[in-house]
């Protein structure tokens, strides 16, 4: 939490956008799981973790709008600058066990474009963490 803190002291821009722990969405994602760590509580564990950065000026964090959650749940983003880590979350299979991407930006509107195009899509309708899921 302290890197996350210093980085967005000195000017990086930190985003999380979450799933709402209580949709219908999360809901069917912890059935396909099957597994003990539910998303629900992976997410509550980051509301936790973020709640301890509260008031650090460049962190953000939002929940996807629910008419997104389908298309949140099967994605975890990590964008740095002109690069991004890209995991698509097959059918049946918890996050960490789907394969990882890494991307660079080489060419406008090729893969990393397009992926960081639908992060921003998703960002721009998501609803701030502190007034809840829309």
């Amino acid at each position: 939490m302290q890197t996350l803190r210093r980085k967005a002291e000195s000017g990086c821009r930190v985003r999380f956008l979450l799933g709402d722990p209580v949709s219908d969405t999360t809901r069917q994602r912890e059935q396909i799981e099957d597994v003990a760590l539910t998303v629900s509580t992976r997410i509550r564990v980051t509301l936790e973790n973020l709640a301890k950065l509260s008031g650090t000026e460049g962190i953000e964090a939002r929940f996807s709008a629910p008419d997104d959650g389908p298309n949140h749940v099967g994605l975890s983003v990590f964008r740095f600058d002109e690069h991004a880590l890209v995991t698509p979350h097959l059918a049946h299979t918890v996050g960490h066990d789907s394969p990882l991407m890494h991307l660079r930006r080489s060419e406008e509107n090729r893969m990393f474009d397009r992926f960081a195009e639908h992060v921003e899509e998703l960002w721009s309708r998501g609803s701030d963490i502190r007034s809840g899921p829309r």
